[in-house]
């Protein structure tokens, strides 16, 4: 009885989204903490003495192809499962040649296994849109990110104070229980039927938001590449801290922007970020490299960029909805963040051979600071017309008060009841259904009622239809 129990809790715990995320988790932590830049092939590099450029850009080069191309090749959760089966005894076979002398097998297994990971990274996204409802995708991918980073330091910690073979081994037993539990994952597709076509005018929105989007990810994720190259190589002499204490700063602003209450307002938290990122250049420049420095530097940058990869991995899990392939969304959506620290890292190692001539790199990031920060209020207009409800966009609540707040709106509803005018504010507002039944003391599904009835009377699909009506104070209200 007591193992049949705990069998049945073990079943309910391993649910399609928990099983997916440790199978991810457990892969990427080999990729993160070896493959991607990672301090196992650092030191490996260092332990032989090696020039790790060709292999390490040729590696993120890799990685960007195949995030891109395994749109067009998988579809189904059959044929991702089929790639994770395939890929991750792959992936314990080309990490054998670093065991050996350096050789040319290095440099082949290295974009080999890069390329193929990129395909694994994008694969995933067909299990963050069939295990995880819409809205709810930003709890899951911060668990992703959580997890996999807490993983990738404990290798990390063995590589760097044991031997780098031996944290090259225990990724490699990531992997191995990464395909046991990969076993376990459903190869059957929620929806039997093609998703429905979507109208020419939206599928443009769609096109452009995951573009600017994208663009966007690419300018802010240069930042990245210049820490590999210039931040993290300048406090390379305290070891002992930056080995542990590197990701942590990134694990916190993760759980900490997972779990804030819904009233709390992220948007505003990204502008914060931005300030952080900006700032920690500018320690980097000023403060010396001690021990302290590298914590003030580190942890305002790794903050940040909690922050702003939960930002767009939640974005992209939300634009899941509207493609009938998620893999291609997913895939190029996170291959922007590898051409970021792609061309960062390049920036970086020219910066690196000019041997301190010229520009400070820590100037060009404040640039891109700069940048970002100009991008921002656009990024949020497009995606706020796409994305109803996300919880870092605010799109709603700025235009609740440009119409003088829920009781400016209610004036501006005209045939709409008062309980049907309530809910139109809440909306406006930004509300979820079950926010607005909390909020009213109604259950959602009145609320869901009184929404219908909403669009109904303005003859309108979306909260964005609604906004834009609010927005034209000339047009009268429907008869």
């Amino acid at each position: 009885m007591v193992n049949k129990r705990s069998g049945h809790k073990l079943h309910i715990y391993l649910n399609e989204r928990n099983l997916s995320v440790l199978v991810q988790s457990l892969f990427s932590s080999w990729m993160l903490s070896f493959l991607f830049e990672g301090q196992i092939l650092y030191c490996l590099v260092n332990y032989y003495d090696l020039d790790s450029v060709v292999m390490v850009f040729g590696g993120i080069a890799a990685m960007f192809v195949g995030l891109v191309a395994c749109g067009f090749f998988i579809r189904s959760k059959k044929a991702a499962k089929r790639l994770f089966l395939c890929a991750y005894p792959f992936f314990i076979g080309v990490s054998i040649p670093f065991f050996f002398a350096p050789s040319v097998l290095w440099v082949i297994a290295a974009i080999l296994g890069s390329l193929l990971a990129g395909g694994c990274v994008a694969a995933w996204g067909i299990y963050l849109k069939s295990g995880t409802p819409k809205n709810e995708r930003i709890k899951t991918v911060a668990d992703l990110l959580i997890l996999s980073n807490i993983l990738m330091i404990l290798l990390n910690i063995a590589a760097i104070h044991i031997s780098p073979h031996i944290g090259l081994a225990l990724s490699m037993l990531m992997l191995l229980v990464a395909f046991v539990f990969a076993l376990k994952l459903p190869s059957e597709d929620n929806e039997t039927v093609p998703s429905p076509t979507q109208p020419q005018s939206k599928t443009n929105r769609i096109a452009g938001a995951l573009a600017f989007l994208c663009l966007f990810i690419v300018i802010i994720t240069i930042d990245s590449g210049l820490m590999y190259q210039v931040v993290n190589p300048a406090f390379a002499g305290i070891e002992w801290l930056t080995s542990w204490y590197w990701a942590v700063p990134y694990i916190i602003a993760l759980f900490v922007m997972r779990n804030l209450p819904q009233k709390i307002n992220r948007a505003h938290l990204l502008y914060v970020a931005i300030a952080m990122l900006g700032l920690s250049f500018i320690g980097f420049m000023s403060l010396n490299h001690s021990a302290a420095a590298y914590i003030v530097v580190n942890t305002l940058m790794l903050g940040s960029f909690g922050v702003y990869d939960l930002f767009w991995w939640s974005i992209l899990g939300e634009m899941l909805e509207y493609h009938h392939n998620p893999v291609k969304i997913f895939g190029i959506g996170l291959s922007a963040n590898v051409l970021g620290v792609f061309l960062g890292g390049l920036i970086g190692s020219a910066f690196t051979f000019a041997d301190g001539n010229g520009i400070h790199p820590a100037l060009l990031a404040l640039a891109v600071v700069c940048v970002t920060l100009a991008m921002l209020p656009f990024l949020n207009k497009r995606l706020s017309f796409l994305l109803r409800d996300h919880a870092y966009l605010v799109a709603y609540t700025e235009v609740s008060s440009r119409l003088g707040g829920e009781a400016g709106c209610a004036k501006r509803f005209g045939v709409l009841s008062d309980r049907e005018s309530q809910v139109a504010s809440l909306l406006l507002q930004g509300k979820t259904n079950r926010m607005i039944a909390g909020e009213l003391s109604i259950s959602e599904n009145t609320v869901k009622y009184y929404v219908k009835n909403i669009f109904s009377k303005y003859n309108i699909q979306s909260r964005a239809e609604l906004i834009i009506i609010m927005l034209k104070s000339t047009k009268k209200p429907p008869q």
